[in-house]
């Protein structure tokens, strides 16, 4: 805080000569004998209040006077808003001569999906009732964002409010006073794709990712951007989102707890989180609130599924075709991924509410380890290396375990300022904007404060002469993303279903869970307890897609009753499985 120092000290110095004056005015005043405390009080409440405004920075986030104002909803955190946020704000001022303030919204990606879909049915419903003079129903609530409404379809009595509802809103302007949504997940970014609320161009069919990719066509080609990445769509087929920099999930762990814990080998892989040394020492997010927890759940989930596809490989059985082995390990891997989520969920603390608290947490020494994104990761690896080279903090992407992903940037429907956000998604998709993800701070080109520590999405970026200004010079993401094949049709529409497995069995019934595994733990993983603590067959692959069939429907009343239903039924189990291990069966 430029100068806080020296404002404290002058309030203080200040302070000090008013209470010298109050003194000797208290022995010449009777109404300050009598009233004295108050008045200290009413003081100490006045300086309260002006504190802020007294120490506030020298460069404030917003300026005086703006000309633009535009809005972005995001999750990425200070350092990446401070030097994207300046470094378009000079551009923008050097082109046009206008002032421009960018408006960050900030909150956790599950958190903005769940206000994107709040605010642009409140948008609606006013569009709806007040300028096409229609009336609201829980239909047309439930149809004017969901992409399974099929306008192709025949009219029918039982369709037509659900069609026109979402005709009107496909074909409508309506906004919710957001320009842009920047940073999170591809799955996220799709759902609001699919929903309607990210749009490839505004009204005028001028601005927009439609006309990015045909101004700069050189920036999407497969040397450039590819559309698909080992399985992973790095942007919309459709032009509503594009990938701005890529992202990886791995293991955040602190080597002084490893030891302390008598933990020899740093881990390696998602199931070494399961470890029942890890107990009461794993941070975690609840991938309710964290798109990147869920992300890593999911990859993990994968990863299972890939290596009991290829046990069946190697011993078929009776099974002969290729398809048939698959389908078996999807399923087998689908029970085994649940488990390890079990596992590693009972050994966690707690479930945070913010992914980027995970390697603060172990950074300090509260957590032996944890899931977390690569660049929050290797940020913490740097913040806490010494000037040997060692650090107690260390960041590993579990070989075969995670793919390469993107964070996308998109439009929103009804921007109120269509131009400058398409001018600022060109500016992070330019060569100058994608030097800002990871070249070192104060060379030319890069941030002017911090090392943001993210890898650049475009392909052809990764050129010697930039590598010599990076601050991960050896970084190969497109060569490391071939360790790793992602296949959304294996885990893709079980992505909420996750969220509400993760939520039902460990979130909240956390306390069972931890005492549950701790009795098993204790009594050295008895047959009998261990067996019922791990058992996932009521929410096994083809229940799970029954579950996502009816969350698609977003059935609030069906979801609570579910939930409820899962929820119980795993207490009773932990408990059954804690009375079994006490008794070391």
């Amino acid at each position: 805080m430029p100068g806080g120092l020296d404002q404290v000290v002058t309030i203080l110095e200040k302070a000090r000569a008013w209470s010298t004056r109050a003194g000797q005015a208290l022995r010449k005043s009777v109404f300050l004998r009598h009233w004295w405390r108050e008045l200290v009080v009413v003081a100490a409440l006045l300086l309260t209040i002006a504190a802020p405004f007294l120490l506030k920075p020298s460069e404030a986030s917003a300026p005086s006077h703006y000309d633009r104002r535009l809005v972005i909803i995001t999750p990425h955190h200070e350092k990446i808003r401070q030097e994207f946020g300046q470094a378009f704000a000079r551009k923008w001022k050097e082109r046009t001569g206008e002032t421009l303030y960018v408006d960050w919204r900030v909150a956790g990606t599950g958190e903005i999906t769940l206000m994107l879909r709040s605010d642009f049915a409140g948008a609606f419903e006013y569009y709806w009732t007040r300028i096409l003079t229609k009336e609201w129903s829980q239909r047309v609530a439930g149809a004017f964002g969901n992409s399974k409404v099929d306008l192709s379809a025949p009219t029918t009595a039982e369709n037509d409010i659900e069609q026109e509802a979402r005709r009107a809103f496909l074909e409508s302007t309506v906004g919710v006073g957001v320009d842009l949504f920047f940073g999170g997940g591809t799955f996220d970014f799709e759902s609001q794709a699919k929903a309607g609320f990210l749009v490839s161009s505004d009204a005028s069919r001028k601005q927009g990712l439609d006309a990015l990719f045909s101004k700069h066509p050189e920036w999407f080609t497969p040397d450039a951007l590819p559309q698909n990445v080992s399985g992973e769509a790095f942007y919309d087929k459709e032009h509503r989102w594009v990938g701005a920099c890529l992202s990886s999930m791995g293991m955040v762990y602190n080597r002084d707890v490893l030891k302390r814990l008598g933990i020899e080998k740093e881990p390696a892989q998602w199931a070494d989180l399961a470890d029942p040394k890890y107990r009461g020492q794993i941070a975690l997010a609840d991938p309710n609130k964290s798109g990147t927890v869920t992300k890593a759940f999911d990859q993990l989930v994968q990863q299972q599924m890939q290596i009991a596809i290829d046990e069946i490989r190697q011993k078929p059985g009776e099974l002969r075709k290729e398809k048939d082995m698959v389908n078996a390990g999807i399923r087998i891997g689908w029970t085994r991924g649940l488990q390890l989520i079990q596992r590693i969920s009972a050994n966690a603390r707690y479930f945070t509410d913010n992914a980027t608290k995970i390697p603060l947490e172990v950074s300090q020494g509260d957590a032996a380890a944890g899931m977390c994104i690569d660049f929050y990761g290797y940020s913490f690896e740097e913040m806490v290396r010494k000037a040997d080279g060692t650090a107690r903090v260390g960041f590993v992407i579990p070989v075969g375990g995670t793919g390469i992903s993107v964070d996308p940037i998109g439009m929103l429907r009804g921007a109120e300022e269509p131009e400058a956000a398409t001018a600022f998604m060109e500016f992070v998709m330019s060569d100058e904007g994608q030097r800002l993800w990871n070249y070192a701070p104060g060379t030319p080109g890069g941030p002017q404060r911090y090392a943001l520590r993210r890898l650049p999405a475009r392909k052809d970026f990764y050129t010697e002469a930039n590598r010599s200004r990076m601050t991960d010079a050896q970084a190969n993401p497109y060569e490391d993303a071939k360790a790793f094949t992602y296949h959304p049709e294996r885990t893709g529409p079980l992505f909420n279903v996750l969220r509400f497995l993760v939520k039902t069995m460990c979130v909240e019934n956390h306390d069972e869970l931890r005492q549950a595994w701790g009795s098993i733990a204790g009594a050295h993983l008895p047959e009998r307890s261990t067996e019922i603590f791990s058992d996932v067959s009521l929410v096994n692959y083809d229940a799970a897609m029954e579950l996502a069939a009816m969350l698609a429907k977003k059935n609030k009343t069906q979801e609570m009753r579910k939930a409820r239903e899962l929820s119980m039924h795993f207490r009773s189990q932990y408990k059954r499985a804690e009375d079994l291990a006490g008794g070391g069966q």
